[in-house]
């Protein structure tokens, strides 16, 4: 099971991470062994992607990226007019940090 493994940082709501708590909480008090909010949330990904085309996880998504333009919205207009990120001087000490950190990547 994990043979091929990758980490991944994930923001999540205190409230799903509750939720996950309480989760495991009951799985460890069922199964008589330690489960961890990790095991969990990695089950609750696993089986979420098998429900492949369930409108409920659709319907979930859509709301992230809804949340994710209104907040990326609301920046913008905070900065002003024609004062974009894509545009703004980068120093010398950022263009050589991006330079060494693409050059690990390779």
């Amino acid at each position: 099971m994990f043979e091929d493994k990758t980490r991944v940082l994930l923001v999540v709501p205190r409230e799903v991470v509750d939720r996950a708590r309480v989760y495991a909480g009951a799985a460890t008090t069922k199964l008589k062994r330690p489960v961890s909010l990790q095991m969990v949330l990695r089950a609750l990904i696993d089986e979420g992607l098998k429900r492949d085309g369930d409108r409920a996880i659709l319907a979930n998504v859509e709301e992230q990226v809804q949340v994710i333009l209104r907040i990326r919205s609301g920046m913008a207009r905070a900065r002003g007019p024609g004062k974009s990120l894509r545009n703004r001087p980068i120093d010398a000490a950022q263009r050589v940090g991006r330079r060494a950190s693409q050059a690990r990547r390779s």
